[in-house]
Protein backbone atom coordinates (compact mmCIF):
# COMPACT_ATOMS: atom_id res chain seq x y z
CA UNK A 1 0.00 0.00 0.00
CA UNK A 2 1.38 3.34 -0.90
CA UNK A 3 1.57 6.37 1.07
CA UNK A 4 -1.26 9.12 0.61
CA UNK A 5 0.68 12.05 -1.35
CA UNK A 6 4.38 9.84 -1.23
CA UNK A 7 6.83 10.68 -3.51
CA UNK A 8 5.70 8.37 -6.22
CA UNK A 9 1.89 9.86 -5.62
CA UNK A 10 0.12 9.66 -9.22
CA UNK A 11 3.09 7.71 -10.41
CA UNK A 12 2.54 4.10 -10.79
CA UNK A 13 5.66 3.03 -12.22
CA UNK A 14 9.17 3.06 -12.21
CA UNK A 15 9.22 4.85 -15.88
CA UNK A 16 6.75 7.41 -14.69
CA UNK A 17 8.78 8.14 -11.55
CA UNK A 18 12.15 8.41 -13.45
CA UNK A 19 10.19 10.88 -16.37
CA UNK A 20 9.13 13.19 -13.39
CA UNK A 21 12.12 13.07 -11.20
CA UNK A 22 14.50 13.74 -13.35
CA UNK A 23 12.57 15.67 -16.18
CA UNK A 24 9.29 17.51 -15.39
CA UNK A 25 9.96 18.30 -11.40
CA UNK A 26 13.05 20.27 -12.34
CA UNK A 27 10.97 22.55 -14.69
CA UNK A 28 10.05 26.11 -13.47
CA UNK A 29 6.65 27.26 -14.16
CA UNK A 30 4.65 29.26 -16.79
CA UNK A 31 1.68 30.03 -15.96
CA UNK A 32 0.26 31.95 -18.70
CA UNK A 33 -3.50 32.21 -17.69
CA UNK A 34 -4.79 32.90 -14.14
CA UNK A 35 -6.96 35.78 -12.39
CA UNK A 36 -4.43 36.89 -9.90
CA UNK A 37 -4.61 39.97 -8.88
CA UNK A 38 -2.11 42.14 -10.08
CA UNK A 39 -2.25 44.90 -7.46
CA UNK A 40 -1.47 42.16 -4.86
CA UNK A 41 1.58 41.27 -6.58
CA UNK A 42 2.68 44.81 -6.89
CA UNK A 43 2.10 45.86 -3.04
CA UNK A 44 3.70 42.26 -2.08
CA UNK A 45 0.51 41.59 -0.20
CA UNK A 46 0.37 40.03 3.17
CA UNK A 47 -2.58 37.81 4.02
CA UNK A 48 -4.09 38.27 6.97
CA UNK A 49 -4.98 34.73 7.63
CA UNK A 50 -5.38 31.23 6.01
CA UNK A 51 -9.23 32.10 5.11
CA UNK A 52 -7.85 35.19 3.23
CA UNK A 53 -5.44 33.31 1.25
CA UNK A 54 -7.41 30.05 0.60
CA UNK A 55 -10.73 30.41 0.95
CA UNK A 56 -11.68 34.05 -0.62
CA UNK A 57 -12.88 33.93 -4.14
CA UNK A 58 -12.24 30.35 -4.15
CA UNK A 59 -15.61 28.50 -5.41
CA UNK A 60 -14.73 25.24 -6.18
CA UNK A 61 -15.08 25.01 -2.30
CA UNK A 62 -17.82 27.22 -2.06
CA UNK A 63 -19.78 24.60 -4.11
CA UNK A 64 -18.06 21.69 -1.64
CA UNK A 65 -19.67 23.37 1.23
CA UNK A 66 -22.59 23.92 0.15
CA UNK A 67 -23.38 20.62 -0.87
CA UNK A 68 -22.01 19.63 2.59
CA UNK A 69 -24.55 21.72 4.19
CA UNK A 70 -22.84 24.93 5.40
CA UNK A 71 -24.41 28.07 5.46
CA UNK A 72 -23.81 30.66 3.33
CA UNK A 73 -22.68 32.88 6.52
CA UNK A 74 -19.02 30.74 6.65
CA UNK A 75 -19.00 30.43 3.20
CA UNK A 76 -18.85 34.33 1.68
CA UNK A 77 -20.75 35.93 4.91
CA UNK A 78 -19.64 37.41 7.84
CA UNK A 79 -18.39 34.79 9.86
CA UNK A 80 -15.02 35.16 11.28
CA UNK A 81 -12.23 34.20 9.25
CA UNK A 82 -11.21 31.27 11.97
CA UNK A 83 -15.17 29.63 12.10
CA UNK A 84 -14.73 29.94 8.17
CA UNK A 85 -12.00 27.92 7.86
CA UNK A 86 -13.11 25.53 10.77
CA UNK A 87 -16.12 24.83 8.45
CA UNK A 88 -14.13 24.10 5.32
CA UNK A 89 -12.17 21.77 7.48
CA UNK A 90 -15.19 20.13 8.24
CA UNK A 91 -16.15 19.83 4.34
CA UNK A 92 -12.78 18.44 3.59
CA UNK A 93 -13.12 14.69 4.49
CA UNK A 94 -16.40 14.72 2.50
CA UNK A 95 -14.36 16.08 -0.42
CA UNK A 96 -12.71 12.48 -0.73
CA UNK A 97 -12.26 11.17 -4.76
CA UNK A 98 -12.97 14.65 -5.44
CA UNK A 99 -9.38 16.57 -6.65
CA UNK A 100 -10.31 19.24 -3.90
CA UNK A 101 -9.05 16.75 -1.25
CA UNK A 102 -5.77 16.10 -3.63
CA UNK A 103 -5.36 19.76 -4.28
CA UNK A 104 -5.73 21.20 -0.69
CA UNK A 105 -3.37 19.17 0.80
CA UNK A 106 -0.43 19.57 -1.65
CA UNK A 107 -1.40 22.82 -0.93
CA UNK A 108 -0.74 22.15 2.61
CA UNK A 109 2.38 20.19 2.03
CA UNK A 110 3.71 22.01 -0.80
CA UNK A 111 3.53 25.72 0.45
CA UNK A 112 3.68 24.85 4.63
CA UNK A 113 5.33 21.05 5.01
CA UNK A 114 1.69 20.27 6.82
CA UNK A 115 1.33 16.57 6.57
CA UNK A 116 -1.24 15.93 8.97
CA UNK A 117 -4.84 15.09 7.17
CA UNK A 118 -7.19 18.50 7.54
CA UNK A 119 -10.14 17.44 9.45
CA UNK A 120 -12.15 18.89 12.07
CA UNK A 121 -10.00 17.53 14.78
CA UNK A 122 -7.07 19.43 12.60
CA UNK A 123 -8.36 22.05 11.27
CA UNK A 124 -7.38 24.91 14.35
CA UNK A 125 -4.16 23.82 14.61
CA UNK A 126 -3.70 24.24 11.32
CA UNK A 127 -5.20 27.35 10.55
CA UNK A 128 -2.92 28.89 13.50
CA UNK A 129 0.26 27.45 11.79
CA UNK A 130 -0.48 28.10 8.49
CA UNK A 131 -2.24 32.49 9.94
CA UNK A 132 1.17 32.44 11.80
CA UNK A 133 3.13 31.76 8.96
CA UNK A 134 1.35 34.02 6.18
CA UNK A 135 2.54 36.85 8.69
CA UNK A 136 6.25 36.40 7.36
CA UNK A 137 7.83 37.78 4.38
CA UNK A 138 8.69 33.94 2.52
CA UNK A 139 5.07 33.55 2.90
CA UNK A 140 3.75 37.00 0.85
CA UNK A 141 2.18 37.08 -2.36
CA UNK A 142 5.98 37.45 -3.92
CA UNK A 143 7.10 34.69 -1.60
CA UNK A 144 4.56 32.31 -2.26
CA UNK A 145 5.08 32.73 -6.48
CA UNK A 146 8.78 32.08 -5.70
CA UNK A 147 8.30 29.26 -3.77
CA UNK A 148 6.94 27.54 -6.75
CA UNK A 149 9.61 28.26 -9.42
CA UNK A 150 7.17 30.60 -10.78
CA UNK A 151 9.10 32.01 -13.86
CA UNK A 152 6.29 33.89 -15.44
CA UNK A 153 2.44 34.30 -14.90
CA UNK A 154 0.11 36.07 -17.15
CA UNK A 155 -3.02 37.99 -15.35
CA UNK A 156 -6.51 38.49 -16.76
CA UNK A 157 -7.31 42.57 -17.58
CA UNK A 158 -9.93 44.39 -18.69
CA UNK A 159 -9.11 46.37 -21.62
CA UNK A 160 -9.80 49.78 -19.84
CA UNK A 161 -7.44 48.59 -16.89
CA UNK A 162 -4.50 51.40 -16.99
CA UNK A 163 -2.34 48.57 -15.73
CA UNK A 164 -0.60 50.67 -12.81
CA UNK A 165 -0.08 47.82 -11.33
CA UNK A 166 1.99 45.82 -13.74
CA UNK A 167 4.09 48.95 -14.30
CA UNK A 168 4.49 48.79 -10.76
CA UNK A 169 5.71 45.53 -10.87
CA UNK A 170 7.86 45.93 -14.13
CA UNK A 171 9.96 48.59 -12.17
CA UNK A 172 10.73 46.28 -9.10
CA UNK A 173 13.16 43.95 -8.32
CA UNK A 174 10.85 40.84 -8.35
CA UNK A 175 12.25 38.07 -10.02
CA UNK A 176 8.94 36.71 -11.84
CA UNK A 177 8.03 38.23 -14.66
CA UNK A 178 4.25 39.46 -14.70
CA UNK A 179 2.60 40.20 -17.95
CA UNK A 180 -1.16 41.46 -18.66
CA UNK A 181 -3.66 39.28 -20.54
CA UNK A 182 -6.26 41.47 -22.74
CA UNK A 183 -9.76 40.32 -21.64
CA UNK A 184 -12.52 42.10 -23.64
CA UNK A 185 -15.90 40.34 -22.91
CA UNK A 186 -17.42 43.56 -21.37
CA UNK A 187 -16.79 45.31 -24.78
CA UNK A 188 -18.66 42.29 -26.27
CA UNK A 189 -21.69 42.27 -24.04
CA UNK A 190 -24.56 44.06 -26.56
CA UNK A 191 -27.06 41.86 -24.86
CA UNK A 192 -27.61 44.01 -22.15
CA UNK A 193 -27.93 47.98 -22.75
CA UNK A 194 -27.57 49.20 -19.61
CA UNK A 195 -24.04 47.28 -18.07
CA UNK A 196 -23.15 48.13 -21.88
CA UNK A 197 -23.54 51.61 -22.11
CA UNK A 198 -21.81 52.21 -18.61
CA UNK A 199 -18.81 49.85 -20.35
CA UNK A 200 -18.65 52.28 -23.05
CA UNK A 201 -18.55 55.36 -20.97
CA UNK A 202 -15.36 53.89 -18.90
CA UNK A 203 -13.74 52.44 -22.26
CA UNK A 204 -13.77 56.21 -23.85
CA UNK A 205 -12.35 57.87 -20.63
CA UNK A 206 -9.33 55.12 -20.80
CA UNK A 207 -9.04 55.17 -25.16
CA UNK A 208 -9.39 59.25 -24.74
CA UNK A 209 -11.99 59.64 -27.39
CA UNK A 210 -15.92 59.41 -27.80
CA UNK A 211 -17.77 56.18 -28.75
CA UNK A 212 -20.65 56.92 -30.88
CA UNK A 213 -20.55 54.57 -34.10
CA UNK A 214 -19.27 51.10 -34.65
CA UNK A 215 -16.08 52.47 -36.14
CA UNK A 216 -15.49 54.91 -33.11
CA UNK A 217 -15.23 51.30 -30.56
CA UNK A 218 -12.80 49.60 -32.86
CA UNK A 219 -10.77 52.69 -33.04
CA UNK A 220 -10.58 52.69 -29.21
CA UNK A 221 -10.65 48.78 -28.81
CA UNK A 222 -7.14 49.36 -31.29
CA UNK A 223 -5.62 51.87 -28.62
CA UNK A 224 -6.06 49.66 -26.17
CA UNK A 225 -4.74 46.90 -27.60
CA UNK A 226 -1.75 48.94 -28.45
CA UNK A 227 -1.96 50.44 -24.55
CA UNK A 228 -1.53 46.60 -23.69
CA UNK A 229 0.80 45.82 -26.62
CA UNK A 230 3.50 48.33 -24.99
CA UNK A 231 3.07 47.04 -21.38
CA UNK A 232 4.30 43.34 -22.59
CA UNK A 233 0.70 42.08 -23.39
CA UNK A 234 0.79 38.82 -26.10
CA UNK A 235 -2.09 37.15 -25.17
CA UNK A 236 -5.81 37.75 -25.68
CA UNK A 237 -8.57 35.86 -24.41
CA UNK A 238 -12.53 35.34 -24.02
CA UNK A 239 -14.88 33.21 -22.83
CA UNK A 240 -18.16 32.76 -24.23
CA UNK A 241 -20.85 29.89 -24.28
CA UNK A 242 -20.50 29.51 -28.04
CA UNK A 243 -18.73 31.62 -30.71
CA UNK A 244 -21.29 33.90 -32.46
CA UNK A 245 -21.41 34.63 -36.22
CA UNK A 246 -20.77 37.86 -37.80
CA UNK A 247 -23.12 39.57 -40.52
CA UNK A 248 -21.98 41.13 -43.35
CA UNK A 249 -24.09 44.46 -43.49
CA UNK A 250 -26.03 46.78 -40.66
CA UNK A 251 -23.99 46.11 -37.84
CA UNK A 252 -23.27 49.70 -37.99
CA UNK A 253 -27.21 50.46 -37.03
CA UNK A 254 -27.43 47.92 -34.60
CA UNK A 255 -23.97 49.13 -32.59
CA UNK A 256 -25.88 52.64 -33.04
CA UNK A 257 -29.42 51.13 -31.78
CA UNK A 258 -27.38 49.80 -28.18
CA UNK A 259 -25.46 52.57 -27.68
CA UNK A 260 -28.64 54.74 -27.66
CA UNK A 261 -29.86 52.15 -24.38
CA UNK A 262 -32.33 50.45 -26.94
CA UNK A 263 -32.66 46.41 -26.98
CA UNK A 264 -31.14 43.91 -29.58
CA UNK A 265 -32.88 40.96 -31.27
CA UNK A 266 -30.71 38.43 -30.15
CA UNK A 267 -29.78 37.43 -34.17
CA UNK A 268 -28.67 41.09 -33.93
CA UNK A 269 -26.86 41.45 -30.63
CA UNK A 270 -25.21 38.12 -31.67
CA UNK A 271 -24.05 39.17 -35.49
CA UNK A 272 -22.43 42.60 -33.74
CA UNK A 273 -20.55 40.80 -31.27
CA UNK A 274 -19.12 38.30 -33.81
CA UNK A 275 -18.12 40.99 -36.14
CA UNK A 276 -16.19 42.55 -32.95
CA UNK A 277 -14.88 39.25 -32.08
CA UNK A 278 -13.44 39.18 -36.24
CA UNK A 279 -11.82 42.59 -35.90
CA UNK A 280 -10.09 41.87 -32.88
CA UNK A 281 -8.82 38.46 -34.02
CA UNK A 282 -7.72 40.96 -36.92
CA UNK A 283 -5.98 43.13 -34.22
CA UNK A 284 -4.58 40.53 -32.05
CA UNK A 285 -2.74 38.91 -35.94
CA UNK A 286 -1.23 42.34 -36.37
CA UNK A 287 0.47 42.02 -33.19
CA UNK A 288 1.44 38.55 -33.48
CA UNK A 289 -0.73 37.65 -30.11
CA UNK A 290 -2.44 34.78 -29.17
CA UNK A 291 -6.01 34.28 -28.82
CA UNK A 292 -7.53 32.20 -25.89
CA UNK A 293 -11.25 30.98 -26.63
CA UNK A 294 -12.99 29.50 -23.10
CA UNK A 295 -16.24 27.84 -24.64
CA UNK A 296 -19.21 26.31 -22.85
CA UNK A 297 -19.83 27.13 -19.66
CA UNK A 298 -23.74 27.88 -18.47
CA UNK A 299 -23.26 29.92 -16.20
CA UNK A 300 -25.44 31.84 -13.78
CA UNK A 301 -27.97 29.06 -13.25
CA UNK A 302 -28.85 29.58 -9.62
CA UNK A 303 -31.29 33.08 -9.81
CA UNK A 304 -31.30 33.27 -6.09
CA UNK A 305 -27.67 32.88 -6.08
CA UNK A 306 -26.60 35.35 -8.62
CA UNK A 307 -29.10 38.22 -7.33
CA UNK A 308 -27.07 37.57 -3.27
CA UNK A 309 -23.35 37.48 -4.92
CA UNK A 310 -23.20 37.81 -8.50
CA UNK A 311 -20.92 36.35 -10.81
CA UNK A 312 -18.26 33.54 -10.11
CA UNK A 313 -19.97 32.62 -6.88
CA UNK A 314 -20.16 28.70 -7.86
CA UNK A 315 -23.30 29.24 -9.69
CA UNK A 316 -22.13 28.01 -13.13
CA UNK A 317 -21.98 24.24 -14.57
CA UNK A 318 -20.76 22.63 -17.99
CA UNK A 319 -22.83 23.67 -21.03
CA UNK A 320 -24.51 21.42 -23.90
CA UNK A 321 -23.92 23.77 -26.44
CA UNK A 322 -23.19 22.85 -30.52
CA UNK A 323 -19.92 24.39 -30.89
CA UNK A 324 -18.71 22.92 -34.57
CA UNK A 325 -19.90 25.21 -36.93
CA UNK A 326 -19.23 28.55 -35.02
CA UNK A 327 -16.13 27.82 -34.06
CA UNK A 328 -15.00 26.69 -37.86
CA UNK A 329 -16.79 29.12 -39.49
CA UNK A 330 -14.80 31.82 -37.82
CA UNK A 331 -11.60 30.44 -37.72
CA UNK A 332 -12.22 30.06 -40.89
CA UNK A 333 -12.90 33.83 -42.05
CA UNK A 334 -10.17 35.22 -40.23
CA UNK A 335 -8.08 32.23 -42.14
CA UNK A 336 -9.44 33.22 -45.42
CA UNK A 337 -7.68 36.39 -45.18
CA UNK A 338 -4.01 35.55 -43.70
CA UNK A 339 -5.65 36.84 -40.35
CA UNK A 340 -5.62 33.85 -38.07
CA UNK A 341 -3.33 34.40 -34.99
CA UNK A 342 -2.36 31.64 -32.47
CA UNK A 343 -5.00 30.24 -30.96
CA UNK A 344 -5.48 28.23 -28.14
CA UNK A 345 -9.26 26.16 -28.13
CA UNK A 346 -10.73 25.08 -24.12
CA UNK A 347 -13.90 23.06 -23.94
CA UNK A 348 -15.88 22.38 -21.05
CA UNK A 349 -18.04 19.96 -22.09
CA UNK A 350 -15.81 16.48 -22.13
CA UNK A 351 -18.12 15.07 -24.97
CA UNK A 352 -16.06 17.62 -27.14
CA UNK A 353 -12.65 17.15 -26.96
CA UNK A 354 -12.04 15.33 -30.12
CA UNK A 355 -14.23 18.33 -31.85
CA UNK A 356 -11.84 20.26 -30.62
CA UNK A 357 -8.58 18.22 -31.19
CA UNK A 358 -9.29 17.89 -34.58
CA UNK A 359 -10.84 21.46 -35.31
CA UNK A 360 -7.56 22.88 -34.42
CA UNK A 361 -5.77 20.72 -37.15
CA UNK A 362 -7.97 22.18 -39.58
CA UNK A 363 -6.11 25.57 -39.08
CA UNK A 364 -2.61 24.17 -38.78
CA UNK A 365 -0.73 26.02 -41.63
CA UNK A 366 3.11 25.30 -41.47
CA UNK A 367 3.68 28.79 -40.41
CA UNK A 368 3.82 28.44 -36.84
CA UNK A 369 4.34 25.20 -34.97
CA UNK A 370 0.97 24.16 -32.72
CA UNK A 371 -0.26 27.01 -33.88
CA UNK A 372 -3.80 26.01 -33.02
CA UNK A 373 -3.52 24.56 -29.91
CA UNK A 374 -6.00 22.40 -28.11
CA UNK A 375 -6.22 23.59 -24.71
CA UNK A 376 -5.70 21.81 -21.32
CA UNK A 377 -7.97 20.51 -19.31
CA UNK A 378 -10.29 23.88 -18.07
CA UNK A 379 -12.27 24.30 -14.89
CA UNK A 380 -14.20 21.45 -13.95
CA UNK A 381 -11.96 19.11 -16.33
CA UNK A 382 -8.79 20.27 -14.68
CA UNK A 383 -8.57 16.96 -12.75
CA UNK A 384 -7.13 13.62 -13.76
CA UNK A 385 -9.49 12.08 -15.20
CA UNK A 386 -10.06 15.09 -17.50
CA UNK A 387 -6.82 15.91 -18.01
CA UNK A 388 -6.02 12.34 -19.35
CA UNK A 389 -9.03 12.74 -21.61
CA UNK A 390 -7.70 16.09 -23.09
CA UNK A 391 -4.02 14.63 -23.57
CA UNK A 392 -5.42 11.51 -24.84
CA UNK A 393 -7.96 13.44 -27.36
CA UNK A 394 -4.40 15.51 -28.54
CA UNK A 395 -2.62 12.49 -28.61
CA UNK A 396 -5.21 10.51 -31.46
CA UNK A 397 -6.19 13.50 -32.93
CA UNK A 398 -3.05 15.60 -32.69
CA UNK A 399 0.43 15.94 -31.47
CA UNK A 400 0.90 15.53 -28.38
CA UNK A 401 4.39 16.68 -28.34
CA UNK A 402 3.72 20.40 -29.08
CA UNK A 403 0.95 20.90 -26.20
CA UNK A 404 1.72 24.15 -24.54
CA UNK A 405 0.78 22.61 -21.06
CA UNK A 406 -0.88 23.31 -17.88
CA UNK A 407 -1.90 26.70 -16.18
CA UNK A 408 -3.47 27.34 -13.11
CA UNK A 409 -6.83 29.59 -14.05
CA UNK A 410 -7.31 30.36 -10.45
CA UNK A 411 -7.40 33.26 -8.46
CA UNK A 412 -5.68 32.24 -5.53
CA UNK A 413 -1.80 32.61 -4.72
CA UNK A 414 -1.75 29.26 -2.86
CA UNK A 415 -3.23 26.91 -6.35
CA UNK A 416 0.56 26.64 -8.05
CA UNK A 417 0.65 22.54 -6.97
CA UNK A 418 -1.79 22.34 -9.50
CA UNK A 419 1.35 22.35 -11.96
CA UNK A 420 3.06 19.59 -9.91
CA UNK A 421 -0.28 17.35 -10.22
CA UNK A 422 -0.31 18.03 -14.26
CA UNK A 423 2.87 16.84 -14.01
CA UNK A 424 2.46 13.98 -12.30
CA UNK A 425 -0.60 12.76 -14.95
CA UNK A 426 1.61 13.41 -17.65
CA UNK A 427 4.42 11.41 -16.83
CA UNK A 428 2.13 8.46 -15.45
CA UNK A 429 0.59 8.45 -18.70
CA UNK A 430 3.76 8.48 -20.86
CA UNK A 431 5.64 5.64 -18.28
CA UNK A 432 1.70 3.64 -18.59
CA UNK A 433 2.88 3.56 -22.43
CA UNK A 434 5.93 2.61 -22.07
CA UNK A 435 5.23 0.22 -19.74
CA UNK A 436 2.97 -1.63 -21.46
CA UNK A 437 5.08 -1.52 -24.68
CA UNK A 438 3.20 1.14 -26.31
CA UNK A 439 6.39 3.73 -26.46
CA UNK A 440 9.45 2.97 -26.45
CA UNK A 441 11.70 3.20 -23.35
CA UNK A 442 13.91 6.05 -24.68
CA UNK A 443 14.32 8.29 -21.98
CA UNK A 444 16.71 11.24 -24.09
CA UNK A 445 13.11 10.87 -26.31
CA UNK A 446 10.56 10.86 -23.57
CA UNK A 447 12.28 12.90 -21.43
CA UNK A 448 12.43 15.54 -23.61
CA UNK A 449 8.95 15.57 -24.70
CA UNK A 450 8.23 16.05 -20.88
CA UNK A 451 10.20 18.91 -21.02
CA UNK A 452 9.22 20.67 -23.65
CA UNK A 453 5.04 20.01 -22.68
CA UNK A 454 5.95 21.24 -18.99
CA UNK A 455 7.83 24.86 -19.89
CA UNK A 456 9.68 25.18 -23.55
CA UNK A 457 6.85 24.58 -25.52
CA UNK A 458 4.71 27.56 -23.51
CA UNK A 459 7.84 29.84 -23.57
CA UNK A 460 7.99 29.59 -26.92
CA UNK A 461 4.78 29.45 -28.46
CA UNK A 462 4.20 32.82 -26.91
CA UNK A 463 7.34 33.99 -28.02
CA UNK A 464 8.20 34.81 -24.03
CA UNK A 465 11.60 36.36 -23.35
CA UNK A 466 12.24 35.96 -19.92
CA UNK A 467 15.30 37.72 -19.77
CA UNK A 468 14.61 41.32 -20.48
CA UNK A 469 12.34 43.38 -17.85
CA UNK A 470 8.41 43.89 -19.64
CA UNK A 471 7.50 47.57 -20.79
CA UNK A 472 6.98 50.14 -18.47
Amino acid sequence: MKTFLGADFLLTNKVAQELYFNHAQKMPVIDYHNHLSPRQIAGDTQFANMTEAWLEGDHYKWRAMRANGIDERYITGRAAAKDKFLKWGETVPKTLRNPLYHWSHLELQRYFGITKLLGPDTASDIYHFTTEALQTPEFSCRGLLSKMQVKLLCTTDDPVDDLLYHRQIAGSDFTVKVLPTFRPDKALGVDNPTAYQAYLNTLEESAGLSINTLDNLLEALQQRVNFFANHGCRIADLGFTTLPQPAVTGIGASFKKVRAGKKLAASEAEQLQGYILLELGKMYHAKGWVQQFHLGALRNNNTRGYKRLGPDAGYDSIGDFSHAIPLAKLLDTLDSTNQLAKTILYNLNPRDNDLFATMAGNFNDGSTIGKIQFGTGWWFLDQKTGMENQMNSLSNMGLLSLFIGMLTDSRSFLSFPRHEYFRRILCNLLGTDVVNGELPYDMKLLGTLVENICYYNAKNYFAFDLNEACGN
